[in-house]
């Protein structure tokens, strides 16, 4: 299936139509992802939203299961992670050391999946 979506396929063969459609700005599109960031955390992005996993120490030696991509790995090759989701809930995810080809595996729909399982995080502090 083509990731390419109307609007652009009317940008790039017709573009006065486009243009006269749509307008000039362009299309937005959704950002969805998940990101290695400074010391050893992830972040997943889906839109404007923005959900930060924190690695804890690896206790004891069994294999793991990866949340997204499905894959059973080694110490060596994933770890379990926490998020916050709200002010007094927290979950436990485990993710592969490689994201993009962790992402890869897992596909759009899976990462998809993966962020419902997150989102929406509830405020952390009171108002």
């Amino acid at each position: 299936m083509s990731e390419h979506s109307e609007h652009d396929l009317l940008r790039e063969l017709f573009p006065e139509t486009a243009r006269e459609w749509f307008g000039d700005h362009p299309t937005p599109r959704e950002t969805l992802g998940l990101y290695a960031v400074a010391d050893g955390r992830m972040a997943l992005v889906s839109g404007a939203q923005l959900a930060e996993f924190t690695p804890l120490d690896p206790k004891g030696n069994k294999v793991l299961h990866c949340d997204l991509c499905h894959y059973t790995r080694s110490r060596s090759e994933a770890a379990v992670y926490r998020v916050l989701v709200s002010s007094r809930r927290t979950r436990y995810m485990t993710l592969c050391f490689g994201t993009e080809s962790c992402q890869g595996r897992a596909g759009k729909e899976g990462v998809r999946q993966f962020a419902e399982r997150i989102f929406p995080i509830e405020s952390l502090y009171a108002e």
